[in-house]
């Protein structure tokens, strides 16, 4: 009740400022952990998506990013070959995997992997976002050219000039992103021969 006083027992008086700091410390370790698993799950359901983030720094050859509540490694393995990367600079990358360590979440993205390009296209062409162009495969090396093969799920719909667009715009814009590199869109076929 209001006005009413509670007696404290002796040894509550007794624990002092090293029994406040211990149980501060405590407080902030829970809030530290489920601010982590927070984050964890937040990227480990975006596996394969694209986000776009900032360079930060290097460490051992890797590229380290801010992806907005969380830093992501981009390894050299993952880096397209004939691409120079300096901190500040904003790339879109893959979220290729994401695991748990002692230090939170750890999120691998990449730069070389060939669901870059298919997101890129899923991106910057309407027609494969709302699924009436199907991409039917990609082959890529990282840095130099990329094939992708399309099929056209609703008739009389041109699949390869959807993705190119009008006076290439479309590919345009994904090659620019891609740093140059060579794209050809072609028509897929059942025989392997066409």
């Amino acid at each position: 009740e209001l006005g009413e006083s509670i007696p404290l027992e002796e040894q509550a008086a007794a624990l002092g400022r090293i029994g406040a700091q211990t149980a501060k410390q405590v407080i902030q370790q829970s809030l530290r952990e489920a601010e982590r698993e927070q984050v964890f799950a937040e990227y480990a359901e975006r596996e394969g998506d694209i986000f776009n983030g900032q360079i930060t720094r290097f460490e051992a050859g890797s590229a380290v990013m801010e992806l907005g509540r969380a830093d992501a490694i981009l390894p050299r393995s993952e880096q397209a070959p004939h691409e120079r990367y300096f901190i500040g600079q904003h790339r879109k990358v893959l979220v290729l995997e994401v695991r748990r360590s002692l230090r939170g979440p750890q999120i691998i993205v990449s730069r070389a992997h060939r669901g870059l390009v298919k997101r890129l296209f899923e991106l910057e062409v309407p027609e494969i976002y709302h699924g009436q162009v199907e991409i039917m495969g990609i082959a890529r090396e990282a840095g130099s050219r990329s094939k992708i093969a399309v099929r056209a799920r609703q008739p009389g719909l041109d699949p390869v000039g959807a993705c190119v667009g009008q006076r290439g715009l479309r590919v345009q814009a994904i090659v620019n992103e891609l740093g140059g590199e060579r794209l050809d869109v072609v028509p897929w076929a059942e025989k392997a021969e066409e």
